[in-house]
């Protein structure tokens, strides 16, 4: 039988490892390195943590995280309207921003299809993307998923679902490893498959 630890202490290092990325080991090491903190850095980490949760949401328009909506990205009139760059997560948001290069609004999905985890397409945002081209302002997507099998069938779905109304879909060119994560690859590399985009 495996040994554990007493109460709040075991408490702890069990929340950390049901964080994603963070195992049994990484768990215990931050469980410990929060209890020998000074109570003032703990105490700012359980505000932030507090904060997050009750000031934090989802922007009605594109999905991405804010604290006011519409973000700050859908209420920059400096932003291309023609083009919404669709994202399967807010952190992907943030990388293709950090490229410089993308001035176009979003759409976050909140996931790509997978049957495997029963998301299908009505798990997703795709019916507010919809919405958003009733307009005639929008006149390309930019389909930036997840180079893996989720992101390809949920690139499959969107173009097939795109192809009959009036607007162009391209995706982003090759250079992002297979598998990989936006989140994970680097501003020249995104930039490059941004500039390269091909249509669908």
């Amino acid at each position: 039988m495996a040994l554990a630890y007493d109460g709040a202490i075991q408490r702890l290092i069990d929340a950390f490892a049901s964080l994603p990325g963070i195992g049994p080991k990484g768990a215990q090491r931050i469980a410990f390195y929060v209890l020998g903190a000074p109570d003032d850095e703990a105490q700012r980490l359980v505000e932030s943590i507090t904060e997050v949760k009750q000031k934090v949401r989802f922007c009605d328009v594109c999905g991405n995280v804010c604290e006011t909506s519409p973000c700050a990205i859908c209420a920059d009139p400096r932003r291309d309207r023609s083009t919404i760059c669709v994202v399967e997560e807010p952190k992907d948001v943030m990388s293709i921003e950090r490229t410089r290069e993308y001035r176009g609004l979003y759409h976050v999905l909140g996931g790509a299809i997978n049957p495997m985890a029963n998301v299908g397409p009505n798990d997703l945002n795709i019916a507010q993307l919809l919405n958003r081209l009733q307009t005639d302002e929008v006149k390309e997507i930019i389909v930036a998923l997840n180079p893996n099998i989720e992101g390809e069938a949920t690139t499959t779905y969107l173009s097939r679902l795109l192809m009959p109304l009036d607007v162009k879909v391209t995706r982003l060119a090759s250079g992002l490893p297979v598998g990989g994560d936006l989140e994970y690859a680097d501003e020249i590399t995104l930039s490059r498959a941004l500039e390269g985009r091909r249509e669908v």
